[in-house]
């Protein structure tokens, strides 16, 4: 097999500005199928906006470099492109889309996946089991699907509800931006049970985070740490522990 096709996404020196301020600066990631990364660091550092230019936010300029995903050009490619080839953000922020049920929702979402890949619609009734089973195993209340998207829903069951959107889409690259912001203790046990089912060896997740203990949950493959829009340091979960008891001043000091 050619080493490219082992590859889920790489980035290569890639700069990126917002509203004309400079936010990554010759970033280079690269993430291999069945792996697990985790993208820590101070607030500005720029991991919020790594995963907004990944999935096409237009208010993101790529000023150099370049991103290929499943061994294509992501930046020729349409945000329904991307999507419909697998890839899944996860906002740290979910929106409500009040009127729009959360069935209606994934149906169409699935199907119009299944359509781009020149698959035949998935049958109403195995997607309505996949999705009760879905949600039961996150621990959504059958009453939630039939509800707007995340309309009234709490912070917990609006992270509970994207992953459930995850597992239902199957994505090859899920990008989970702050998946824990607000989350109790049982809420962050069940979203990470929710992460870890999905893994699988042709797949692959970032993660990002501010703490340790959502990592604590998923043992990420590789913890890295953005300072001023690069990667300064790559390690695993002990890294992020030792995060946890220094912060990044000792990380940042020696730049």
């Amino acid at each position: 097999m050619n080493i490219e096709d082992n590859i889920i996404l790489k980035i290569s020196d890639l700069s990126v500005s917002t509203d004309g301020n400079q936010i990554l600066n010759g970033l280079n990631l690269t993430v291999k199928k069945g792996e697990t990364h985790a993208i820590m660091g101070p607030n500005g550092s720029g991991k919020s906006t790594l995963a907004k230019t990944v999935a096409g936010h237009p208010d993101y300029l790529i000023t150099s470099g370049k991103i290929r995903f499943l061994n294509k050009d992501l930046l020729s490619m349409s945000v329904n492109e991307r999507s419909n080839l697998g890839l899944f953000l996860g906002f740290q922020y979910p929106i409500e889309i009040p009127g729009l049920s959360n069935t209606a929702f994934l149906k169409a979402a699935i199907n119009a996946q299944r359509k781009f890949l020149d698959l035949k619609v998935m049958p109403a009734n195995e997607f309505l089991l996949q999705l009760k089973s879905t949600a039961d195993q996150l621990g959504l209340d059958q009453s939630f699907l039939s509800r707007g998207v995340n309309e009234g829903f709490s912070g917990g069951e609006k992270k509970r509800n994207e992953i459930m959107q995850m597992l239902m889409l199957n994505p090859k690259l899920s990008i989970l931006d702050e998946t824990d912001s607000g989350l109790d203790i049982d809420s962050m046990k069940v979203v990470a049970r929710g992460v870890n089912s999905s893994r699988s060896e042709d797949s692959s997740t970032i993660i990002i985070t501010h703490y340790e203990r959502l990592l604590n949950y998923l043992v990420p493959d590789y913890v890295h740490v953005f300072f001023n829009g690069k990667i300064i340091k790559t390690g695993n979960l002990e890294l992020a522990n030792e995060l946890e008891k220094k912060g990044y001043e000792w990380l940042v000091q020696k730049k």
